[in-house]
C-alpha cells in the first residue's frame, strides 16, 4: 500500500486551506460590492407583511446593528472568518430569525443524496459507454446506438426535466411530480421513508444522468484512442491476453485517470446545475435553498451555500490527490 509523505501530506493541506480562504474571501467581497442593504431587504419585507412599521429608523439601526453592518470592513470580515470556520453564517434575512445553518443542515442530505446517486450512475454509464465506442470488440449495434443516444446531453437539465414530468409523473404517473418526499410518510429510518425517498428522488436523478453522461463518454472516447495506440497495449495483443482483461487492465485502467480528477473538479459544479432541478421539482436540496435565496436577495444564505460548494469542491480534489497511487501504483507523491 503506498505511503503518503508528511511533507507532501502538508502541502496538500496548506493548499487546501489557501483555496478555502481565498474563495471564502471573494464570497464576503462580492456581496458588499452591491448596494443594496440587508437590513433595508429584511425592513421591506416586515413593511409588506404588516403593513407600516412604526419607527422604521430605529429598526433598521437594530438589524444594522443585529448583522454586524456598524463595525468597520476589517472587523466584519475577521468576524466573518472565525465564523465560517465554526460553520456559523448567520442569521438568514427571508427566514429571520432562522440561523444559515439550520437552513444548510436540513437541505445538505438531500443534495448529497440525489448527487452521489446521479454522479455515480453518471460517470459510471458515461465512462464505460465511451471505452465501449472505441474498442474494437464491441458490437457494432452498441457503436451506432451510443452515440446516438448522446443527442440528450445537448437538453440543459431543466428542460429534461419538464419533459420527464411530462412523460412519467403527469402523463403515466408512473413517479410524483413534486417533492423529496410523500406528505403523508413519517420522516424517520423506515423502508416506508426510505422508498418513498428513492421513489420522488428518481426523476431528479434521472434528469441529471441523462444530460450529462455524454460528458463523460467523450472525454473517456478520447482518452481510450489515445491509450489503444501505446505500446503496452500492443504488447499485451501480441502475448494473446483476452480482449476483455486487456479493455479492463491496460485501457480503462489508464484512461481513468484525467477523468476522476474531472470528477473531483465537477463536484461543486455539479451541485450548482442542480440548481433548477431541485427548484423545478420542488427538491428540499442545497440547490433550491440558493435559488430561493437569490431570489430574496438572501445573502447570509448565498454566501453559506457557496462556501459549502467551495469546501466540498476542495476536498474533492483534495482526495482525489491522495488516492491517485491507490488507482495507479506507478505514480508516487511528491515525485515530479
Amino acid at each position: 500500500m503506498a505511503r503518503i509523505p508528511a511533507a507532501y501530506l502538508v502541502n496538500r493541506l496548506i493548499t487546501l486551506v489557501l483555496t478555502v480562504l481565498i474563495a471564502s474571501t471573494l464570497i464576503w467581497i462580492i456581496p458588499r460590492l452591491s448596494p443594496v442593504d440587508p437590513a433595508d431587504i429584511m425592513l421591506g419585507r416586515m413593511s409588506a407583511a404588516g403593513g407600516t412599521v412604526a419607527d422604521s429608523e430605529a429598526i433598521l439601526a437594530t438589524l444594522q446593528e443585529r448583522f454586524g453592518l456598524n463595525d468597520p470592513l476589517w472587523a466584519q470580515y475577521l468576524l466573518y472568518l472565525r465564523n465560517v470556520l465554526l460553520f456559523d453564517f448567520g442569521l438568514s434575512t427571508a427566514s429571520f430569525p432562522t440561523p444559515v445553518s439550520v437552513l444548510i443542515a436540513n437541505a445538505l442530505p438531500w443534495t448529497i443524496g440525489l448527487m452521489l446517486i446521479s454522479v455515480v450512475i453518471t460517470f459510471i454509464i458515461g465512462n464505460v459507454l465511451g471505452a465501449l465506442m472505441v474498442w474494437d470488440h464491441s458490437p457494432k449495434l452498441v457503436r451506432v446506438a451510443i452515440p446516438a443516444a448522446m443527442v440528450f446531453t445537448s437538453i440543459p437539465p431543466i428542460l429534461s426535466g419538464l419533459l420527464l414530468i411530462w412523460l412519467f409523473a403527469a402523463t403515466l404517473q408512473w413517479f410524483p411530480i413534486a417533492g423529496s418526499y410523500g406528505l403523508l410518510v413519517e420522516p424517520g429510518w423506515s423502508w416506508e421513508f426510505v422508498g418513498s425517498v428513492i421513489h420522488h428522488g428518481f426523476l431528479p436523478a434521472l434528469s441529471i444522468v441523462v444530460v450529462t453522461f455524454g460528458f463523460w463518454a467523450l472525454g473517456m472516447r478520447g482518452l481510450m484512442i489515445t491509450v489503444q495506440g501505446e505500446d503496452y497495449t500492443k504488447l499485451a495483443e501480441a502475448k494473446g491476453l483476452r480482449p476483455r482483461y486487456i479493455l479492463y487492465r491496460y485501457m480503462i485502467r489508464n484512461a481513468i485517470l484525467p477523468q476522476i480528477t474531472a470528477f473531483a473538479l465537477k463536484v461543486g459544479l455539479l451541485i450548482a446545475g442542480q440548481v433548477l432541478v431541485e427548484r423545478i421539482f420542488a427538491y428540499n436540496g442545497m440547490g433550491k435553498l440558493l435559488y430561493d435565496a437569490i431570489l430574496n436577495q438572501d445573502f447570509p444564505v448565498i454566501q453559506g451555500v457557496s462556501y459549502v460548494i467551495i469546501l466540498m469542491t476542495a476536498l474533492s480534489v483534495f482526495l482525489v490527490d491522495l488516492i491517485y497511487p491507490f488507482v495507479d501504483p506507478r505514480i508516487r507523491h511528491g515525485r515530479a
